[in-house]
C-alpha cells in the first residue's frame, strides 16, 4: 500500500539506540512515509550526528550504551530549545516520564511492547510532535517579522483590541506627542492626544477605525493638532487582523509623515498659480510699420522687452533704431510672404542687450505694410550658456576607474540629458585598428541589432566619424552613404568622436530629433566623456610608467657587473694593436666573472661555409671541436645561424628542443644553459661571429641581447680601424682594375648625361653634410657638366674649382656616401675611376692583410655589372710611408684647402685661380687661405725633409 502524505515525508528523523524496537520503527518510518532516517546507537554518536547535519525530529530509547536517553537530551537542549525530542521505552515508569518532561523532552513515549499498535502510535505521536514544533517555528518566523515592521523607524505603528483601544504603540509614534503612552492603553484610539484637539480628525480617525473593525481596509490623510510642537500630517493605514477562523484580533495602524511632500505640493500649488499670473501676463511685442520703417502700431506691452513706452519708441525713429538693419531681405519676403525666426541683438532703453527671435509678416492694416512679432530668448540663451559651462565643469567630477566604465556611465546618462534611449559608445582597439563596441542600451539593441566591431578604415559612419574626427548627425540615417545595417530601425543618429578614445552614438527610432539645443547637449556630454577618458588615459600611463621605472631599476642592478666588463672591453679596444689581440682580449675580459661560462670568435670560411673559432675563452672543455658550425638559417648552432643571417641568435633554454639539435646536447653537457650570438658587423662590414654561453637559463634579457649587440658593433668598428691602420702601414699590395656598368653610380650617370669624362683620383671627405668628391672634367664645359650634375638627385651641391678650354675641376656634394668611404672601412684604397659615357674603370688598392675576394665580392655586391680587368702586385713602402705620415700632420680642413686649391690650378704656373678665388670657393677670407696653405706647405716639406728615409727614398729613385 502506498504510503500516505504525511509531515514526515520532508523530514529527517535521528533514530537513537540499539533495542529491537529501533529496528521495527525504522521500517515502519520507511514503509509509511518518506522521510530520511538515520541511526545511531549511542549518545556520543548522536550528538555527533546532530552536530554534523541537524534532524527536524530525534527518536531515542531511554536506555543506552554508556548514557541515558535523559542525558543526551539535556546535552541537545544546551544547544538548541526548538528541535522536537521523544524518548520511548518499552521499560518506562512514571518516574521517567516525569524526568523526561522536565528535561524539555517533546514527548514520552511507553512502550509496554513493541507492537504493531504501539509503533503506529509512536509514528502518529512523533508526526504530531514535528508538526507542533513546525508550527511553533512559523509562529515565531512570523513574529520576528511582525517585530521588525513594528519597530520601524520610518513609520509610527499602533497595535488596538477588537474594540478599537490601544494596546501597543511603537517607538515613532511614542515620539510624535509628549504623553505618557503607556497611560494611554485601553483608551479609545480616535480620543488619543495624536488627533483629539479637532473633532473633524477625530471622527476621520474614528470612521477608517470602524472599518477595520468592520474588517476593511481604510486609509486616510489627517494633519495633528497645532499645539503638538512640530506637528505633522500623517497617512494613516488600518488594517484588520484575524485569526485561522476568520475572528478579528486585533487592528494595526500605520503612519506614515507625509508633511514635506504635502508642503511640497502645497509650493507647487503656489507656484503653478504664480507662473500661471505670470505666463497671462507675458505676450510677444506686435510692432507695424510702413514700408519706410516709421511706425503705424505699438503694442502696450512693449516696455515687458524694450523697456521704453510705446510714445518713447516712436520717439526713436525707425524700427531700423530699435532692431537694427537689414534685418531681413525685402526681395525674399515678398517672395515668402512670412520671414520667420529672424534672430537679432536689441538694447533696452537701460543699456541691457536683449536676443530676439522675430517674424516678419506682410500685411495691410490701415497703413502698414510689415508686422513684427518679437520674442526674447535672451533667458533661453542665458540657460544654454549657463547648461554649457556645467557640463565644462562636470569633467571635474568623473572619477570612473576605467574606459568601459566610462562608455557605461554615457550610455546610462544619455536618456536623462538628451532624452533618447538608444545609445552606444565605441572605444578605439589601437593594436588591431578597430572601433569595439564597449557599452550599448537596450532600446539601441533593440532598433539596431548586435553592434559589430568596425574597422577604423573611414568607410562606415562610426569610423568616418572617428577618422576624421568628424562630428556627424542625420535627421534620416538612411540617407547616408556610409550606413552599413540597412535594415535598422534608428532614424536620426548622432555620431561624435571622442577624441582619440573612440566615437560616441546616439539616435531614435523617429526623423528628425536633433534640433540645436540637442545637438549642443550632445556635443558637451561627449566632451565630458572625452575629458574622463584623457584622465584615465593618464593615470593608465603614469602606473605604467611606475611599473616600467620599477623594471628598469631592477635591470639596471643585474647589468652593473656588465656594463663594467663593457667599459674594460671598450678601453682594451683603443690600447690594442692588432686584431688577434681584440679578439683574445674580448673574451678573456667577458669570461673574466661568472656571469658567462665561455665566449669565443670565428669568422666565415667561404670554401667550408663555416664558422672558424680564431679567439676563446672560458670553459671550453673540447666544445669547438665537437662542433662543425655551419652557416645555416635554422637546425645549426647559433654562430652558424648567426652568420647566415647577420642578425643576433639567443637561445634562452639550450635544453629546449634536446633531440632536434645535436649541439644543444654537447652545450648542456659542459653546462651552457643558454646561448647569445652577435654578429661583429661595422658599416656592412662583417668580421666574424661572437658567441658567447651563459651557466643559467635566460641568462640574457632583453637590456643585456641590446647591450651586447651594441658591443659587437663597437668590437667590429675596431677591427675596421685596425685594418685601415694596416692598410696605411703596410708596404705590399694588390691593385686590382675593374670594369663597371651601373647606371645608378653617380660617375657614371654624370659622364652619361654631359657626355664628357669624369676621373677622380682621390680627395674624397665626409662631413655632416655629405660626402665631398673632387672630379675632372675632360672633353666638355666644366659649366655644362656642373648644370647636369646640379639635375642629379644623387648629387646635393656642384662647385666649380677650376676651369679652361677643354675642362676643368668640379667639387660634388653627394648626398650618399661615396664607394672610397665604404672600401677604406673594409682597408682598402679607392686609388682611380674614370667614368666615360660608355664604360666606366675602377682601380682599388687592397693591402695583403686584406682577402682580396673580399674586396672584389663588396664592388660587385655595389654594381650590377663587373669585369674583374687586372691586378698587379706592387711595393710601396716608401711611398706609403711619407703619405702617411704627411697626412697624420694635417687637419680635416688644412686638407680640405690644400686639396682645392690644388684642383683649382692654384699650384699651376701660371695659376690659374688666385688665393681670393680660391678662399671665395671654401668661403673664408684670403688671409685665412693663405695662412693654411703656408701651414700645409710647411708640413709637406718637413715630411720630405726631416724624414729618416729621404736618402733611401732618393736613390731609389722615388719622387
Amino acid at each position: 500500500m502506498e504510503p500516505s502524505a504525511t509531515v514526515l515525508d520532508s523530514s529527517t528523523v535521528l533514530l537513537v539506540g540499539a533495542s529491537e524496537w529501533t529496528t521495527r520503527f525504522a521500517a515502519v518510518l520507511g514503509n509509511r512515509t518518506d522521510a530520511t532516517v538515520r541511526r545511531t546507537e549511542t549518545g556520543a554518536a548522536a550528538l555527533d550526528a546532530f552536530r554534523d547535519e541537524p534532524a527536524d525530529c530525534i527518536v531515542t530509547e531511554y536506555e543506552l550504551d554508556g548514557t541515558t536517553g535523559i542525558e543526551l537530551l539535556r546535552a541537545i537542549r544546551d544547544e538548541t530549545a526548538a528541535l522536537p525530542v521523544l524518548i520511548a521505552t518499552d521499560a518506562g515508569s512514571e518516574a521517567v516520564a516525569s524526568e523526561a518532561i522536565g528535561a524539555g523532552a517533546s514527548d514520552y513515549v511507553a512502550l509496554e511492547e513493541p507492537t504493531e499498535r504501539t509503533l503506529d502510535e509512536l509514528l502518529e505521536r512523533t508526526e504530531r510532535t514535528v508538526r507542533s514544533a513546525q508550527r511553533t517555528s512559523t509562529h515565531r518566523e512570523r513574529a520576528r517579522q511582525f517585530d521588525a515592521i513594528f519597530n520601524d523607524s520610518r513609520t509610527a505603528t499602533w497595535v488596538l483590541d477588537p474594540a478599537g483601544s490601544l494596546t501597543r504603540a511603537n517607538r515613532t509614534a511614542r515620539e510624535m506627542v509628549d504623553e505618557d503612552v503607556d497611560s494611554l492603553v485601553g483608551e479609545p484610539f480616535w480620543t488619543l492626544p495624536w488627533w483629539s484637539r479637532s473633532s473633524e480628525t477625530e471622527t476621520e480617525v474614528r470612521q477608517i477605525v470602524g472599518k477595520a473593525l468592520e474588517g476593511t481596509f481604510g486609509n486616510a490623510v489627517v494633519p495633528q493638532p497645532s499645539h503638538i510642537e512640530n506637528p505633522r500630517v500623517v497617512d494613516l493605514s488600518v488594517r484588520p487582523v484575524e485569526n485561522e477562523r476568520g475572528e478579528l484580533v486585533s487592528v494595526v495602524v500605520e503612519g506614515v509623515d507625509i508633511t514635506e511632500r504635502v508642503d511640497l505640493e502645497q509650493s507647487l500649488r503656489q507656484s503653478e498659480e504664480l507662473h500661471r499670473v505670470t505666463l497671462n501676463n507675458m505676450t510677444d511685442t506686435v510692432l507695424m510699420t510702413d514700408e519706410a520703417g516709421e511706425y503705424t502700431y505699438v503694442c502696450p506691452n512693449v516696455h515687458f522687452i524694450f523697456g521704453y513706452t510705446a510714445a518713447e519708441i516712436r520717439e526713436l525713429g525707425t524700427i531700423d533704431e530699435l532692431l537694427g538693419e537689414d534685418l531681413f531681405d525685402r526681395d525674399e519676403l515678398a517672395e515668402e510672404g512670412v520671414l520667420k525666426n529672424i534672430e537679432c541683438t536689441a538694447t533696452d532703453k537701460a543699456g541691457r542687450e536683449h536676443t530676439l527671435l522675430v517674424n516678419v509678416r506682410e500685411v495691410s492694416i490701415q497703413d502698414g505694410t510689415l508686422l513684427f512679432s518679437c520674442r526674447d530668448i535672451t533667458k533661453r540663451k542665458q540657460r544654454e550658456e549657463a547648461l554649457a559651462t556645467l557640463h565644462q565643469t562636470a569633467r571635474e567630477f568623473l572619477y570612473v576607474e576605467t574606459h568601459r566604465e566610462i562608455a557605461q556611465h554615457v550610455v546610462d546618462n544619455t536618456p536623462g540629458v538628451l532624452d533618447l534611449d538608444a545609445s552606444a559608445v565605441y572605444l578605439f582597439d589601437a593594436d588591431s585598428n578597430d572601433l569595439r563596441p564597449a557599452a550599448h542600451s537596450a532600446t539601441m539593441r533593440a532598433l539596431n541589432g548586435p553592434l559589430p566591431t568596425v574597422h577604423a578604415d573611414g568607410e562606415t559612419l562610426p569610423s568616418h566619424s572617428f577618422v576624421e574626427d568628424e562630428v556627424l548627425f542625420f535627421d534620416d540615417v538612411h540617407e547616408a552613404d556610409r550606413l552599413e545595417n540597412r535594415a535598422t530601425d534608428l532614424r536620426s543618429a548622432a555620431y561624435i568622436p571622442l577624441g582619440d578614445h573612440g566615437v560616441f552614438v546616439a539616435g531614435s527610432n523617429q526623423v528628425g530629433v536633433f534640433d540645436d539645443v540637442t545637438r549642443e547637449l550632445a556635443d558637451l556630454l561627449a566632451v565630458t566623456a572625452e575629458a574622463a577618458l584623457d584622465r584615465v588615459t593618464r593615470e593608465s600611463r603614469l602606473r605604467e610608467q611606475d611599473r616600467t621605472l620599477q623594471e628598469q631599476n631592477e635591470q639596471l642592478t643585474a647589468l652593473n657587473r656588465i656594463n663594467e666588463t663593457i667599459r674594460e672591453i671598450d678601453q682594451a679596444l683603443v690600447q690594442a694593436e692588432t686584431r688577434a689581440e681584440i679578439d683574445h682580449t674580448v673574451c678573456e675580459l667577458l669570461t673574466g666573472d661568472d656571469r658567462l661560462r665561455f665566449a669565443w670568435i670565428g669568422s666565415v670560411d667561404p670554401t667550408t661555409e663555416t664558422v672558424e673559432p680564431r679567439a676563446w675563452a672560458g670553459t671550453e672543455r673540447g666544445y669547438l671541436d665537437s662542433q662543425s658550425f655551419a652557416v645555416a638559417e635554422a637546425d645549426t648552432e647559433p654562430a652558424g645561424r648567426t652568420a647566415a643571417t647577420g642578425e643576433v641568435t639567443l637561445v634562452a633554454n639550450v635544453a629546449a628542443g634536446l633531440r632536434d639539435e645535436p649541439w644543444r646536447k654537447d652545450a648542456l653537457s659542459r653546462d651552457y644553459l643558454s646561448v647569445l650570438s652577435i654578429p661583429l658587423v661595422y658599416n656592412d662590414l662583417v668580421h666574424g661571429v661572437l658567441t658567447v654561453y651563459g651557466p643559467t637559463q635566460d641568462a640574457f634579457d632583453d637590456t643585456s641581447k641590446a647591450v651586447l649587440g651594441e658591443l659587437g658593433e663597437t668590437i667590429a668598428s675596431a677591427l675596421s680601424a685596425i685594418e685601415r691602420k694596416n692598410a696605411l702601414l703596410t708596404t705590399s699590395m694588390t691593385r686590382v682594375e675593374f670594369a663597371v656598368d651601373d647606371p645608378s653610380f653617380v660617375l657614371s650617370r654624370l659622364a652619361r648625361e654631359a657626355d664628357c669624362t669624369l676621373s677622380y683620383q682621390g680627395g674624397v671627405q665626409q662631413s655632416s653634410e655629405g660626402s665631398y668628391v673632387f672630379v675632372t672634367v675632360e672633353d666638355a664645359s666644366v659649366a655644362a657638366v656642373a648644370d647636369a650634375a646640379s639635375q642629379l638627385v644623387a648629387i646635393d651641391d656642384v662647385q666649380q674649382i677650376s676651369a679652361d678650354t677643354e675642362g676643368g675641376v668640379l667639387r660634388l656634394r653627394l648626398t650618399q656616401p661615396f664607394l672610397a668611404l665604404e672600401l677604406a672601412d673594409h682597408g682598402a684604397i679607392f686609388r682611380e675611376a674614370t667614368a666615360g659615357p660608355s664604360s666606366t674603370a675602377l682601380v682599388v688598392d687592397i693591402p695583403d692583410s686584406i682577402d682580396v675576394r673580399t674586396i672584389t665580392q663588396l664592388v660587385r655586391e655595389t654594381f650590377s655589372t663587373v669585369e674583374l680587368r687586372s691586378k698587379q702586385t706592387l711595393d710601396q713602402s716608401i711611398e706609403r710611408d711619407l703619405y702617411s705620415k704627411f697626412l697624420e700632420k694635417l687637419t680635416e680642413r688644412q686638407l680640405e684647402v690644400i686639396q682645392t686649391a690644388y684642383y683649382s690650378g692654384f699650384f699651376e704656373s701660371p695659376r690659374e685661380s688666385t688665393g681670393e678665388e680660391v678662399a671665395e670657393t671654401l668661403g673664408i677670407s684670403p688671409p685665412a687661405f693663405s695662412k693654411h696653405a703656408r701651414t700645409v706647405q710647411r708640413k709637406l716639406f718637413a715630411t720630405l725633409f726631416e724624414g729618416s728615409d729621404l736618402s733611401a727614398a732618393t736613390s731609389s729613385g722615388v719622387k
